[in-house]
């Protein structure tokens, strides 16, 4: 009888072993257990930081108010509260700029009855506090070369119908999924490089696209009777292969690329809000940027599939408390290794130097290192001591080593499971973060891509060296005083592969009031 994915999930209570034949070592962690949430111990904190925290709460309540007022004004009738706060309020903009790549040409105005074609076009020709509204199509920029480059203070808006008469992220989708065709033209940056500067209280929004890099990366083909493919039965790719490495299989056709290349990049001064957007097979981070002032809010966003990090934010002002990012109400699922020795990164947030940090209400689960990265620390004690970083209210399962990992000293790491967060003294506020409950489980495992998900609990792995002194290789080597040489092998169940397209809507909603929710 084929196993159900709600067993498959409860399986996960038993620690699965990664064997290599080295120390590397997967300890998943137990799903489902109902952890009490607690809050009779307070951190006692400095009272500017405490002043600073209740500030920034009102500040976010009263935001929050005012979009649905305006929501509510601009409709005509009395919005819900989570239609207001799931979509968020269109701004205005000095101007309005209609693009269509079915529909639309260059040549043309940019008026609703006359889109352009090209997001690159709309952004160049807008003024800044433009409105750039995206119809549904994969944008691809400038001649297709894979990637668009935002340099002015604009809000894009993607997710309506071919006349602009509907919005609907997930049925009315707006892609940039660069294939094998944009190769050779796809650029030293992410998909979108957001690079302005200038204006503290400027203002940029990315709302409702859908970043996805499966079709440009290469994976070794589905093979699944033969352990170098790393291909676990039911997914529709292998592994996927490293810029430094040689494919030791066929791989997926049409063969894509093997690039370090993020799915948003780039620097920004101002405010910054990324929302109600998908971040699927990220070879190289989901978002990758430096705040140089201002805040970045970042929610109600899926994250799936990527290397390295879901989110990695850092503040690039020597000031301290001049950058901040809220990270909040996402759902981020299997965040790989930077290698398939899984050694390091895989994080699902990165509480990165020089930048505030708030992260709440999100979903963090099957990270291949750990949930949250905080063990990154300011090498100027003053600066350190200053920094606000929070976690608190977040749902956490599956998780390779922990929930949290910390510096230990020495190099090393402490991992925490979310049930200890109240005892991590670099959180200015943590309460209530838990392992799913049974009923969560169940719930977002049947949003889950079933051969995905069971071939993440069940990864195991080899690592085998060999070193030969007396070869001819090594002895000639050593007649020129130059070192000798062993060689190392690695191979893994799964690593990075990548995950399907259309189940990866489903994961909006998937637990109410937790993660990123349906967008209306």
């Amino acid at each position: 009888m084929k196993t159900s994915v709600y067993r498959i999930i409860m399986a996960i209570a038993f620690l699965l072993t990664f064997s290599f034949t080295v120390d590397a070592q997967i300890n998943l962690k137990k799903l489902g257990n109902t952890v009490k949430r607690s809050a009779e111990q307070q951190v006692e904190q400095k009272v500017k930081e405490k002043a600073a925290r209740e500030t920034r709460e009102a500040l976010d309540k009263g935001e929050k108010n005012l979009d649905q007022s305006i929501s509510n004004a601009t409709t005509g009738n009395a919005a819900s509260s989570d239609k207001a706060v799931n979509q968020g309020v269109i701004p205005q903009g000095v101007e309005t700029v209609y693009v269509s790549v079915s529909n639309g040409s260059n040549r043309n105005d940019g008026s609703i009855s006359s889109p352009l074609k090209d997001l690159q076009k709309a952004i160049d020709v807008a003024p800044e506090g433009a409105l750039i509204c995206l119809a549904q199509g994969n944008y691809l920029g400038y001649l297709d070369q894979g990637w668009v480059k935002v340099n002015k203070y604009v809000s894009i808006v993607g997710g309506y119908s071919d006349d602009f008469s509907q919005r609907d992220p997930i049925k009315f989708r707006t892609t940039m999924r660069p294939g094998p065709e944009q190769i050779m033209t796809s650029g030293n940056q992410g998909v979108m490089d957001v690079r302005v500067v200038g204006k503290r209280n400027g203002v940029v929004l990315v709302d409702g696209i859908i970043f996805d890099r499966g079709q440009i990366n290469l994976y070794i083909a589905p093979i699944h009777d033969d352990d170098r493919a790393g291909a676990p039965e039911g997914c529709e790719t292998g592994r996927i292969v490293n810029v430094d490495e040689t494919p030791p299989l066929p791989v997926v056709e049409p063969a894509g690329m093997k690039s370090a290349f993020q799915l948003i990049s780039g620097e920004m001064e101002g405010n910054l809000t990324i929302r109600n957007c998908v971040f699927l097979n990220g070879y190289h981070f989901g978002i990758q940027m430096a705040c140089r002032g201002g805040h970045f809010d970042v929610h109600n966003n899926v994250f799936v599939a990527n290397r390295m990090a879901a989110c990695e934010v850092r503040g690039s002002l020597a000031q301290p408390n001049t950058s901040h990012i809220a990270f909040h109400d996402n759902t981020i699922l299997f965040t790989w290794c930077r290698t398939k020795h899984m050694e390091d990164m895989g994080y699902g947030f990165r509480y990165m130097t020089g930048i505030d940090a708030d992260v709440y209400n999100n979903i963090v689960g099957c990270s291949n290192y750990g949930g949250l990265d905080r063990a990154y620390v300011d090498a100027d004690k003053n600066k350190e001591a200053k920094r606000v970083t929070s976690a608190w209210n977040n749902l956490f399962f599956g998780n390779r080593n922990g929930d949290m990992v910390l510096p230990s000293g020495g190099g090393g790491w402490t991992f925490v499971l979310a049930k200890n967060f109240e005892d991590v003294n670099q959180l200015t506020k943590y309460e209530n973060n838990r392992e799913m409950n049974e009923a969560e489980v169940n719930a977002i495992s049947s949003k889950i891509d079933a051969p995905y998900l069971k071939g993440f609990i069940g990864i195991t792995g080899t690592q085998t060296s060999e070193f030969n002194p007396n070869s001819s290789v090594n002895q000639f080597r050593n007649a020129l005083g130059m070192n000798m040489q062993g060689t190392e092998t690695v191979r893994v169940s799964m690593y990075a592969n990548r995950y399907p397209y259309e189940k990866v809507f489903d994961l909006f909603g998937a637990i109410k009031g937790y993660g990123a929710q349906k967008v209306y």
